[in-house]
């Protein structure tokens, strides 16, 4: 039997599969079977995307052999669209990079600014409302807290109007990866939340991140510092 689960990979929005490539190669290092699944993330609803995956997965897996999930942005709302509704795959873990979990307040001023930008990543995605995270999944949720990228202006812009209206306001709150709030990341029932000093696009070529998503695949929780990895 392989030493590991299959590792799916599933880019985020404005994407392609080879941008999870790093981490792949980081984890096939480590003895993980892995796959860049592609979708088209404006184009198609989550709904969509997830469908395709199943299909995939019915082409090129057997459904008694255990998967494991990496989600980046987008693609880890993808991931919790899949396990709500195709319950045939054994799941073993799952890991979301910078997802919105909560909603993309970036992604709600684009939709409501210029709404061909985010297409049709929005309903039923970044708008919040994915489906809730079954009991008995392990889910591991990374977010960065270095706030550089497309989407600091416009955070930048609502951590200002937040300040205005309550002074307050702790720094911790306001915090995100240039793209995605700390707390947009949080979701109930996740077995484990670590926040690093990654950007968005940038804990995709983090080594720090890599030995983390190795860590929870491995162990079932994140390496918080107490064992040296």
């Amino acid at each position: 039997m392989p030493k590991h689960n299959l590792v799916i990979l599933i880019h985020g929005l404005h994407q392609a599969a080879f941008v999870m490539r790093p981490l792949a190669k980081r984890l096939q290092a480590q003895g993980f079977e892995t796959h860049q699944f592609d979708y088209r993330s404006m184009r198609d609803s989550i709904k969509t995307n997830s469908a395709r995956l199943n299909t995939w997965l019915e082409s090129h897996h057997h459904p008694d052999e255990p998967i494991d999930l990496v989600g980046h942005s987008l693609g880890g709302l993808i991931i919790r669209d899949f396990i709500a509704h195709y319950p045939q795959w054994q799941i073993g873990r799952c890991i979301t990079l910078g997802t919105p979990h909560l909603g993309s307040v970036s992604g709600d001023y684009i939709w409501r600014l210029l709404p061909a930008i985010v297409g049709k990543s929005y309903e039923q995605a970044l708008d919040g409302t994915a489906p809730p995270l079954p009991k008995d999944i392990e889910l591991g949720i990374i977010a960065g807290n270095k706030a550089q990228g497309l989407g600091q202006p416009i955070l930048s812009y609502h951590n200002r109007k937040r300040r205005k209206a309550d002074s307050n306001l702790k720094d911790k709150s306001l915090a995100h990866d240039g793209t995605v709030y700390v707390t947009e990341t949080q979701l109930a029932g996740a077995t484990d939340h670590l926040i690093l000093p990654v950007t968005h696009t940038g804990m995709l070529m983090s080594k720090k991140v890599a030995r983390q998503v190795v860590w929870f695949l491995e162990h079932g929780r994140f390496n918080h510092g107490t064992v040296k990895p």
